[in-house]
């Protein structure tokens, strides 16, 4: 455990300032970001308005679009195919869009977004049916039944049948643990300058993080333990699997997880997306000062609504439970994490 320095003021007054000076770097680089505009092809933006004004423009554009073949109805039948599909991968493009910067966006703006690219999905295929309607029942030989059900499917029906990938969430530029296998990863953030901190392509590694950070990305993870002092913003965590993470943050997002227990505390509702088998439990990590980095990055108390225990599944649109996500059984939980502070690991 590191020895604290004296101290001339009170613990308050210099927890009081040391939560100012994260802020004030927090805020620096986030301005910093926004000037950098050079990197034209990256499809996350780093502040809500501006996604939501990419979002609009591509929502009027594909609405527009609906409504010019609405009016094209005499035009042939491999046309109105095309442009079907065409629309219907557009669409596609939108949705990717939104998973690709849910990390930043309120839940709200995430869930509004994802309810509009749904009402598109909707009104293309109630277009795609009055454009191509089913032929009406006839008596014809079973071959040439079966090559004219095979060969005029409509595009937008073949996309139903085999919904696109998810996307890959990009993986960002910052310090952080990446390509290890069979280690234990440690880092203390204590009077440290770094805002966010990414694990990337870790396998059967144990991570410990202690202190207090802006962000955490979490990308691709095979069997791991993860165990993290608190978040002042958010978490987003995308591909892992056979994992044990124990987290706090204000806001946390979760991605194609599979088979993994999550130890949360969180001020929102944790969001889950394309994840399966994962199990979620309170947050029980330890170590020395862990009070004062809760109480430092506003999360020093749990919630009343127990948001850990309110996930939304966000490709789970029924009113019954998600089978995708449970609780973890109390006898099956773990009591408590114990950590030491410790700098060591690369960064």
């Amino acid at each position: 455990m590191e020895e604290e320095e004296p101290r001339s003021e009170t613990q308050d007054e210099a927890l009081q300032k040391k939560h100012h000076d994260m802020l004030e770097r927090f805020s620096a680089r986030h301005q910093a970001r926004k000037s950098d505009s050079s990197d034209s092809s990256s499809s996350t933006f780093e502040s809500t308005s501006s996604f939501l004004s990419q979002f609009a423009d591509s929502k009027r554009s594909i609405e527009s679009r609906i409504a010019e073949l609405r009016l094209a109805s005499s035009a042939e039948s491999s046309k109105i195919k095309s442009d079907l599909a065409e629309i219907s991968s557009t669409i596609d493009n939108l949705e990717k869009l939104v998973a690709a910067n849910s990390y930043f966006l309120p839940s709200y703006e995430v869930r509004s977004s994802l309810k509009s690219a749904s009402d598109l999905k909707q009104s293309l295929d109630t277009l795609s049916a009055a454009l191509l309607p089913k032929k009406k029942f006839s008596f014809k030989s079973k071959s040439s039944s079966s090559s004219t059900t095979t060969t005029k499917l409509p595009e937008i029906q073949k996309r139903d049948l085999a919904p696109p990938p998810p996307p890959n969430v990009p993986v960002r530029d910052s310090p952080g643990f990446r390509n290890k296998q069979g280690e234990t990863l440690a880092k203390s953030f204590k009077q440290s300058s770094i805002g966010e901190f990414t694990l990337s392509d870790l396998d059967s590694c144990q991570v410990h993080l202690t202190g207090t950070v802006n962000a955490l990305f979490i990308h691709r993870l095979r069997n791991c333990k993860v165990y993290t002092g608190p978040v002042i913003g958010s978490i987003l965590i995308d591909d892992v699997e056979d994992c044990v993470l124990v987290v706090a943050s204000h806001q946390i997002r979760i991605h194609r997880a599979k088979k993994s227990d999550f130890y949360l505390r969180v001020r929102s509702r944790p969001i889950i997306e394309d994840s399966n088998g994962v199990r979620f439990a309170p947050y029980c990590l330890d170590y020395g000062g862990i009070e004062e980095d809760l109480k430092a990055a506003g999360l020093e108390e749990e919630t009343e609504s127990l948001c850990w225990a309110n996930v939304d599944d966000f490709l789970w649109l029924r009113a019954v439970q998600s089978p995708n996500w449970s609780l973890l059984p109390e006898q099956e939980r773990l009591s408590s994490v114990s950590v030491s502070i410790s700098g060591g690991g690369d960064s």
